[in-house]
């Protein structure tokens, strides 16, 4: 196969933000064949059928615990901390029982000590994600390896129709460029720029090398993440075991992520 300059110029350039080495494509040209480079994965990568999270909001029990949690997340993946409230961004963050549940949060005789605890939130990686079913341009999607509801910020136009869709507050827009508010930036993690929507993508760059999400390795026990459709896996025996409840059920969008309320079992 013959080729001038411009034109084996031309597929090099491809070949690099493919992410095909050079070798490899000189090696397939000499051969009279181009074919895509095979990508191996990390032996180390986790997997799981559908990941899932279990918060112990029992075990969250000082504001330095939820604090960690929260820095360790947005530290990493380079989340902004802005001045202006109004354009805050955050994958995860604490409030308040009565806007965690807000279906329940008028009986009055729920127990008091449960109204007046704070929940850690984040995205719910839903099964059936109101987000990805609203998004022009595909910017959102959920992964049908493992379920993790992703947020690809490149292909985001900025519509925010995805934010309006979650039921969940769970997706943050730049309104302003985030990069000078980021107090160290993570090399490793890509920085955002203006007019797009971020949220937490259950760190699925670290589970890609063998590691917990961020959130769950420091949150000493509070948070315990695993694969949902493993009856073996220790998020399944949690809910199995204790007690535990989901935001907005009523909503049909099946999310991911389960509370312990109570340290008994189910009766």
């Amino acid at each position: 196969m013959s080729m001038n300059r411009r034109q084996f110029l031309k597929l090099a350039s491809a070949s690099t933000i493919l992410g095909v080495g050079a070798a490899s494509v000189i090696n397939n040209i000499s051969n009279g064949s181009l074919e895509a480079a095979q990508i191996h994965p990390d032996p180390r990568a986790l997997k799981a059928k559908r990941w899932g999270f279990v918060v112990d909001v029992s075990k969250l029990t000082t504001d330095e615990d939820y604090q960690k949690c929260i820095d360790a997340c947005h530290d990493i993946h380079n989340v902004p901390n802005n001045p202006n409230p109004r354009h805050e961004v955050k994958w995860i963050w604490k409030d308040t029982y009565e806007h965690t549940f807000p279906n329940t949060a008028e009986d009055k005789i729920m127990n008091r000590e449960l109204q007046e605890k704070n929940f850690l939130l984040f995205c719910n990686h839903c099964q059936n994600p109101a987000c990805v079913r609203v998004c022009p341009t595909k910017a959102t999607f959920k992964r049908e390896s493992d379920g993790i509801v992703m947020q690809d910020m490149h292909r985001c136009i900025g519509c925010r129709f995805c934010m309006a869709a979650c039921p969940f507050g769970a997706r943050s827009f730049n309104y302003t460029d985030p990069r000078p508010n980021i107090k160290v930036e993570n090399k490793e993690f890509p920085t955002r720029m203006i007019g797009v929507v971020e949220k937490c993508t259950a760190c699925y760059e670290r589970l890609a090398v063998g590691k917990q999400p961020a959130c769950a390795e420091k949150s000493n026990g509070a948070i315990v993440f695993g694969d949902l459709e493993d009856p073996n896996s220790e998020v399944r025996k949690l809910i199995t075991e204790k007690y535990t409840i989901r935001r907005k059920p009523e909503l049909g969008t099946q999310p991911s992520i389960y509370y312990v309320i109570g340290g008994g079992e189910h009766a």
